[in-house]
């Protein structure tokens, strides 16, 4: 049995994570227990909440012991079962350590079905992030036709579904990224009536030549580009707050002009949401999306970086914008390819 490699926090970073927040160390592949399996990682998902988990601080996320290992959303095949409810080769997803192999109850463990997509897709367009764009648009912001929707982190793996879905309820989505190609892609690709490059635009002139008001808001990013949207929503908008990127490596937190008056004119409603909140529904939007995908009706785009020792690079790499959809870590090839 081959040995097996582990990332542990080795510290609580200060900003933006550095190498000497990371410590990879090498062990032994551990055996499964009564009704465990163990797991071949195949993909792990990285995604700009573990930031918060490396924090000391209360959060939604447990934090991250200082000496233990890292966790995240991964794919992987079973190796061996000791009476989990799963035969050695089946595809598996569930929240593993950033590792190589790794044990898991069978309870905790969810099969993979992703039909004629690659299996990755279950951590992407066909999970969490999928899904937090699904019910985001759906259920909390509830865009319509006619309605102006704008997207912040617009070309990452949240976003770039939640666009999709506004523009398929018929509302015109402006997306928010931070380069060009980014843009490019949400126009040209995805079908976003338009985008701004925060980068190189004024956001809030370059919203206000755009559209007359913002009906909905989808807000992955926090920090100056919602500072820029929240003055231009119309009456009875809806804002849904999902993430707060901007702001995940600040060590206070900002202090800047007051937006909430403007919801009394405006009568906006503001809600933070955690896909958790959605769980019974899961497994309806996931088929959801996937007749989305599969009738060509969505598209998703995957950043992924091989090798788990590049897992550090590919989590900062967040943060810089560096990705272009959804971010993973490839960590070993399926058994059939």
């Amino acid at each position: 049995m081959p040995t097996n490699r582990r990332y542990h926090l080795a510290k609580r970073p200060d900003g933006l994570p550095d190498d000497d927040t990371f410590d990879l160390r090498e062990t032994e592949v551990p055996e499964p227990g009564p009704g465990e399996a163990l797991v071949r990682l195949l993909y792990l998902s990285v995604d700009p909440y573990m930031r918060d988990r490396m924090r000391a601080g209360e959060s939604y996320a447990e934090p991250w012991d200082v000496g233990g290992p890292l966790y995240g959303g991964a794919v992987g095949e079973v190796v061996e079962s000791n009476g989990a409810g799963f035969d050695a080769g089946d595809t598996v997803v569930a929240e593993f350590p950033w590792a190589e192999y790794a044990t898991k109850r069978g309870a905790d463990l969810t099969p993979v079905d992703t039909g004629a997509l690659p299996v990755s897709t279950a951590l992407g367009v066909l999970g969490m992030p999928g899904r937090t764009a699904y019910f985001g648009v759906r259920d909390v912001i509830e865009p319509s036709g006619d309605d102006t929707m704008v997207v912040s982190g617009a070309a990452g793996a949240v976003g770039s579904v939640a666009g999709q879905l506004g523009e398929l309820q018929g509302a015109d989505v402006i997306g928010v990224a931070g380069s060009d190609e980014k843009v490019d892609w949400l126009t040209d690709d995805l079908g976003f009536t338009a985008g701004i490059n925060y980068q190189e635009e004024d956001v809030a002139d370059r919203l206000a030549e755009l559209a007359d008001g913002v009906d909905a808001y989808y807000d992955n990013v926090g920090g100056p580009v919602t500072d820029a949207v929240f003055p231009q929503l119309n009456v009875d908008a809806s804002v849904g707050i999902c993430g707060q990127i901007a702001l995940y490596n600040d060590e206070s937190v900002p202090t800047g002009p007051r937006k909430l008056p403007g919801l009394v004119q405006t009568r906006a409603r503001v809600e933070g949401f955690l896909v958790g909140d959605f769980a019974p529904r899961f497994e309806q939007a996931t088929a959801h999306l996937g007749e989305l995908v599969a009738g060509g009706d969505l598209q998703y785009r995957e950043t992924v970086t091989e090798g788990l020792e590049n897992a550090p690079d590919a989590f900062r790499g967040l943060f810089a914008g560096e990705n272009v959809g959804k971010q993973l870590v490839e960590i070993a090839a399926p058994a059939e390819e």
